[in-house]
């Protein structure tokens, strides 16, 4: 009787685990607009920390989509809930790189999450930051060149 009593226990915690995990995950969609082009691919990075915002080396998830015409949308899916900063470009040349003329001028298309603005530099996490609820969070990027 005893073993029964700790193998339902056992039973019933993991199932308790199992979706308070799941509860604990949520997805974050990402829409990303006004591209000018269906070149190449659309270069998405996550951050969860300010001091990398927005490194390259930094960044927490990625991802890249080709471009399409009515923009693209990317989920990066099973996130924990709490603030993030994304970072977008548009790899028109599909080279790989954030190309860059002179100066550090982009080449390329380039955009922030919150549509922050960029003033001689990127704008900061906060700027940039969004709030990814439990039930999950849809933001919309207006991409910029």
């Amino acid at each position: 009787m005893l073993k029964n009593f700790f193998q339902s226990t056992t039973i019933i915690t993991g199932l308790f685990l199992t979706t308070a995990l799941t509860a604990a995950a949520a997805d974050l969609t990402i829409q990303v607009t006004n591209l000018r082009s269906t070149d190449g691919n659309i270069h998405f990075a996550i951050y969860n920390q300010p001091e990398s915002f927005p490194k390259k080396s930094g960044k927490f998830a990625g991802k890249k989509i080709p471009a399409k015409p009515n923009g693209v949308s990317a989920v990066f899916a099973g996130l924990k809930p709490g603030t993030y900063a994304v970072a977008i470009y548009h790899d028109e040349n599909a080279n790989g790189k954030f190309d860059q003329g002179i100066l550090g001028i982009p080449l390329e298309g380039y955009s922030f999450s919150r549509d922050a603005p960029v003033f001689l530099g990127p704008p900061s996490f906060d700027d940039a930051a969004v709030t990814l609820k439990e039930a999950g969070t849809k933001i919309t990027i207006r991409m910029d060149y």
